[in-house]
């Protein structure tokens, strides 16, 4: 018979996410073994099983969970009917409030997602996918002569770079507030695409010939 799954089963689950997520982002993933999160999370190490059979499945949960967070977040914020400039920046305002309290979650996915099976990376850069499409949409916006040029994704990436990087020097003490970073960083995408004239890729190219 199979056993009964208690009713805060999710509700542990998520917690063994958290505490995993915060050691493998303090002590990188070779480090923290099962019994290191085991004892971190004050549950036998059989009790870990029951709900994680190995370090590989924690891994990817911690990444998948943060990754279906961001992509709620994004997703709810977005509204492509808004003035470019006013979407990009409630877009980048929208994800970097989701990264609060999130470090961990974000290290790990940073420095963790190479560390699992082809498959598994690939569901997950499908995700990641996602989250950069719709930022590149809103780059295309605020910067429409970019579209089906070469320079999109490198302009859309510089983006997530501004972003993603913000955990190693951010302080919410600091003089700047995340709203604050959220104005200056779409600014910064306005101001610097406004002189960006490049010509279409290849591929561009090759589409409206057709057309």
């Amino acid at each position: 018979m199979a056993r009964t799954r208690a009713t805060d089963y999710d509700d542990k689950r998520r917690a063994i996410l958290d505490r995993s997520a915060e050691l493998f982002a303090e002590y990188g993933y070779d480090r923290a073994s099962m019994s290191k999160i085991a004892e971190a999370c004050g549950v036998s190490k059989a009790n870990l099983y029951h709900y994680y059979k190995d370090k590989e499945e924690l891994l990817f949960d911690v990444i998948r969970f943060h990754l279906e967070e961001l992509l709620e977040v994004v997703e709810a914020a977005d509204n492509p009917d808004l003035p470019p400039g006013d979407r990009l920046r409630i877009l980048i305002a929208a994800i970097l409030e989701a990264y609060r309290d999130a470090d961990a979650q974000h290290n790990v996915q940073i420095n963790g997602l190479r560390l699992l099976p082809p498959d598994r990376q690939a569901e997950l850069k499908a995700m990641e996918r996602e989250l950069v499409h719709i930022f590149s949409d809103a780059v295309a916006g605020v910067a429409p002569q970019l579209k089906g040029t070469r320079l999109l994704k490198p302009v859309t990436m510089s983006l997530f770079g501004m972003i993603n990087w913000h955990y190693l020097w951010f302080k919410s003490s600091g003089g700047v507030s995340r709203a604050d970073y959220a104005e200056l960083v779409s600014q910064l995408l306005v101001d610097g695409t406004r002189n960006l004239h490049p010509e279409p890729s290849a591929d561009a190219s090759r589409i409206h010939a057709a057309e």
